[in-house]
């Protein structure tokens, strides 16, 4: 379904369950007894006794998963479809499920009702929470399996083992250009647009990326957030603790594809490639 076709949802959030986690199915019975349900393809599921019970189960044709529920297989084949019948009528985003439209219709009304209580923070939803309690407690409890790295999220650690597979599912539909997560596709697409949306309140410079506009601030508040912790000398960029941090390991990693020679910092390599450019035209 398209998502001008999208069913919309009033925003109207009386009676709206805020603590249900939004990764969570909508009302089964409510579900169960709409229309459209009844209107399944058949031919999209199979039916199984479960011994002893007499209940069925019903089982996608595509990934061969099974779910106890009928709507419960309908709301999962839209993973595999790309429906989206719930649509927010203040911005238009669409949604698989009734439960993440209502988790999201809370970034418009400003309700944060769920609160850290170590440091005050507070959330729309109970699963954000959750997640960020994870901050304080140090706990990481999604491993990857091929480098054992570990995370605080299943999305976390589901972006991560793109490095190990190198699935990209988000292609740019102007240049085909294609990347492993959608928030890098959306930074690339202002390539294109030239829109610069972060603004310095300060000196008014723009970004087209709000994580260079804060790291931009910096320049403003003097802010070193990050510590060499060999020799305690503090960055107030990520990029620049980690070049610091091949004076101490004595990495390399970049090359001169006509001599070899190694160098800690890709502008080092930048400035002696330049030395075999000019010897060209000499």
């Amino acid at each position: 379904m398209k998502t001008s076709e999208a069913q919309e949802v009033n925003t109207d959030l009386r009676g709206v369950h805020t603590s249900e986690p939004h990764n969570n199915y909508v009302d089964l019975q409510e579900c169960e007894s709409n229309s459209e349900c009844s209107e399944i393809d058949e031919n999209s599921f199979s039916e199984h006794d479960t011994i002893n019970t007499h209940k069925h189960t019903y089982s996608c044709n595509v990934c061969e998963k099974v779910f106890s529920e009928r709507g419960n297989l309908k709301q999962h084949q839209r993973v595999h479809t790309g429906e989206r019948p719930y649509q927010c009528n203040v911005c238009k985003k669409a949604f698989s499920q009734h439960s993440g439209l209502k988790c999201h219709l809370l970034v418009h009304t400003g309700q944060r009702p769920f609160s850290c209580h170590i440091c005050k923070k507070a959330f729309s939803v109970q699963s954000n929470l959750k997640q960020h309690l994870r901050v304080h407690s140090g706990e990481l409890p999604y491993l990857c399996d091929i480098c054992t790295k570990a995370f605080s999220t299943l999305y976390n650690l589901k972006q991560h083992q793109r490095v190990h597979t190198g699935e990209r599912p988000y292609s740019c539909d102007i240049c085909k250009k294609s990347f492993g997560q959608r928030g890098q596709l959306k930074k690339h697409q202002l390539v294109h647009t030239g829109e610069r949306p972060y603004s310095c309140d300060i000196c008014k410079k723009t970004f087209s990326v709000h994580g260079n506009l804060k790291q931009h601030q910096r320049v403003h508040t003097g802010e070193r957030p990050y510590s060499c912790d060999i020799c305690k000398n503090v960055f107030n960029h990520r990029n620049h603790l980690k070049q610091h941090v091949r004076v101490h390991t004595g990495e390399r990693p970049f090359s001169c594809d006509i001599c070899k020679e190694t160098f800690p910092r890709r502008d080092t390599l930048k400035q002696h490639q330049r030395i075999h450019a000019h010897a060209e035209h000499l």
